[in-house]
């Protein structure tokens, strides 16, 4: 059985008038004759459909030229796709994160389109062309809000540095460059400070690529340490405790024993279950539930809590760890002011149980004296303006991540420039002001600024 001929559609369009306007200055002119019919494709639904435009030719009465020919609107000059096609093309690429594959595969399929490659890349740097890049700085600038949110991501060769408002919920600007150095961060944010950009708090990771270069460009501006970055930090240390204290039960329970020949019998199977399980097998019971240590007490269901006791009874010394982990989080749950969260601080420094774990004394070393009012700095803000996280620069880094996994060609600076314009193009022009936007619930308010779950003073070890 045969496929089915697609349907073909024609569509006339005539657009010879007795005058027309220069297409450069807008002066008009006479016509002086009417052109020969030509076809252009445009969009129907699994259809072949054509504009069948009848045209004409003006003699001009300006200096830019002798003649001109007019086309009509959405249809570039000798162009063989009207704007329709070519706005497809955008759409499947910069909104819906397509690859050109399978951009060219879903035209194809859906609309009997046969575009080429190069078609495509024709689209987009276009598109490009006509960018006002300009334009979008002066927009930033009215609309920042005086927080900033600086990360760098790697892509392949390159390093894209890029700058996010947080509060505004606005990517700001980005730079991409051959290295990730203090050279070409300094470079970057200096031309931000040209454009006039003057943020009064920057969130930066805990990077030593920042804190030198902050301080020489925005002396007056507060540095704040992501909190998230910095507890993910402690709690790695926490976890390096837990695998060593598991590691010496494991070889504990190795340590003299030999095996048996022969198989397991009934006897030495009852004997077995009587002893109960091996110092081996709870360290492997430790390290399967090793997270435990560092989840959150209201995140804990009853299986979790029951597997956190067995824990503490087959290996002691984790209490003291899960205690570290809990005084942790009630530093950072929502102090009222600086002052309290430094007593949190040094009552957490001065517990004397904790110093005698080395993975506790580096853990303590990332709530120094020196790091800590850069940790703290939220506090000194308003609440509405508290940002404490840089959550916000990499939630845009992982949308550029995972656009970049599906372009593993685009590996040119120049095309990949050009995709981070279009796609930053698309973020500005569908942003609209805070004021204007639906209103949203406070825990979805507190969630996106990154604010964790308030507790007033710290609860006892599960």
């Amino acid at each position: 059985m045969g496929t089915e001929a697609p349907t073909i559609i024609t569509i006339p369009v005539h657009c010879a008038p007795k005058k027309a306007p220069c297409p450069t200055c807008g002066r008009p002119g006479r016509r002086a004759r009417i052109l020969p019919p030509r076809r252009v494709r445009t969009v129907a639904y699994r259809a072949i459909a054509y504009l069948e435009i009848t045209g004409g030719e003006y003699r001009a009465r300006c200096d830019c030229c002798t003649t001109f020919r007019n086309t009509p609107d959405g249809i570039l000059p000798r162009a063989a796709y009207d704007n329709t096609v070519r706005d497809l093309v955008l759409g499947r690429i910069i909104e819906d994160g397509m690859s050109i594959e399978r951009a060219l595969r879903s035209l194809r399929r859906e609309f009997l389109l046969e575009l080429s490659t190069g078609f495509v890349y024709d689209v987009l740097r276009d598109r490009a062309a006509q960018l006002d890049m300009a334009e979008h700085r002066r927009a930033v600038l009215e609309q920042f809000s005086g927080a900033l949110c600086v990360d760098e991501l790697h892509l392949g060769r390159f390093a894209l540095l890029l700058a996010t408002d947080p509060i505004g919920d606005l990517p700001v600007a980005f730079a991409l460059v051959g290295a990730d150095d203090r050279g070409h961060m300094r470079r970057f944010l200096g031309n931000l400070k040209t454009w006039g950009l003057m943020p009064d708090v920057v969130i930066t990771d805990g990077s030593n690529l920042y804190p030198a270069v902050l301080a020489e460009l925005w002396p007056d501006a507060e540095h704040q340490l992501c909190v998230f970055h910095i507890l993910k930090e402690i709690n790695g240390l926490v976890l390096d405790a837990v695998r060593r204290l598991r590691t010496g039960m494991s070889r504990r329970g190795r340590a003299g024993r030999k095996k048996k020949p022969g198989r397991k019998g009934a006897k030495r199977r009852a004997a077995t279950d009587r002893r109960g399980l091996t110092k081996k097998e709870k360290a492997a019971f430790v390290f399967r539930h090793r997270h435990l240590i560092v989840k959150r007490r209201e995140k804990l269901d009853e299986s979790e809590r029951q597997a956190l006791w067995r824990m503490f009874s087959y290996l002691p010394e984790l209490v003291t760890l899960r205690h570290f982990a809990e005084r942790v989080y009630w530093l950072f749950d929502a102090p009222k002011d600086y002052h309290q969260a430094s007593c949190r601080r040094a009552a957490l420094v001065r517990d004397a149980t904790f110093r005698r774990v080395p993975e506790l004394v580096k853990a303590l070393e990332q709530l120094s004296e020196e790091k800590f009012p850069k940790i703290m700095a939220y506090l000194r803000d308003p609440i509405s303006r508290r940002v404490r996280t840089n959550n916000h620069v990499e939630r845009t880094n992982r949308m550029v991540r995972f656009l970049e996994k599906v372009r593993y060609k685009w590996r040119r600076r120049k095309t990949l420039v050009r995709f981070l314009v279009l796609r930053l193009d698309h973020i500005w022009s569908h942003w609209t002001p805070a004021e204007e936007r639906e209103p949203r619930s406070p825990e979805i308010l507190r969630r996106s600024k990154g604010h964790a779950p308030t507790r007033q003073r710290p609860r006892r070890v599960a």
